[in-house]
């Protein structure tokens, strides 16, 4: 999918010549910008690089419950409430885009993880925050597009007012807030922390180390480790008048 770059964009995501996300997963885990003009207009090849302004996820405590929500899918039109997921014993939410280098290179690997957990019981959703005044791309037109084409497993809802993005205390893409639930009491916050060590400009697999063990001891009951390291990417695109 080609990425549409947007001059007044905070972050100036740009690519490397194409590249697909790996989505192999380690073993032992799952058991299982523009072109410079010359004189007399010549133009001279330049391949793109990421040029991204990095955004860490911060803020939000362990224990911290997931607010409530009413979205949009903008697939199929329904609306997403935080009591559907309920009866599941643990709750991923991601924060995610169309345009982001940083999702775009995690994209196969997250659609092969979650549909591999969410047969063993964990619910999945994923929320696009991103103002589509500074990048249309990231409508939800084009969210229909890329969650036919890369056919996920789970909802992608789209937060046109920003507020739930707010609530959750997000501020990059991809974003990851794993719940779990202890006896009937409600979601509180286990993991919030990166994929793996793999990015865009960086000759690491993607494996899902990180997040698949932090899944692994949700499902099992287990303690899931405090010891946490944030994830890296574009900021949350705010709406310019906020």
């Amino acid at each position: 999918m080609a990425v549409t770059l947007s001059s007044v964009s905070a972050c100036a995501c740009l690519l490397r010549s194409p590249r697909k996300a790996v989505s192999q997963f380690s073993p032992q885990i799952f058991k299982l910008g523009s072109t410079p003009l010359l004189p007399r207009t010549t133009l001279r090849p330049r391949k793109l690089v990421v040029r991204a302004a990095r955004t860490e996820s911060r803020g939000v405590s362990l224990g911290f419950r997931p607010p409530n929500f009413e979205l949009p899918e903008p697939l199929t039109g329904k609306v997403w409430k935080l009591e559907d997921f309920e009866s599941h014993p643990a709750l991923l939410v991601m924060f995610i885009c169309n345009h982001c280098p940083f999702v775009i290179h995690l994209k196969n690997a997250i659609v092969k993880l979650t549909n591999f957990y969410m047969k063993k019981g964990l619910a999945v959703v994923a929320i696009s925050s991103n103002s589509v005044i500074t990048h249309p791309q990231d409508g939800p037109e084009f969210m229909s597009e890329e969650a036919k084409l890369f056919k996920y497993p789970f909802p992608y809802l789209y937060d046109e007012s920003q507020d739930v993005a707010r609530e959750f205390g997000a501020v990059c893409t991809p974003e990851f807030f794993l719940f779990k639930k202890d006896g009937r009491r409600p979601f509180e916050l286990v993991y919030h922390g990166q994929f793996d060590d793999s990015r865009p400009s960086k000759n690491v697999p993607v494996t899902g180390r990180d997040l698949s063990l932090a899944i692994d001891c949700a499902l099992s009951c287990q303690p899931v480790s405090s010891a946490q390291k944030p994830s890296i990417g574009c900021s949350i695109k705010w709406h310019p008048e906020r």
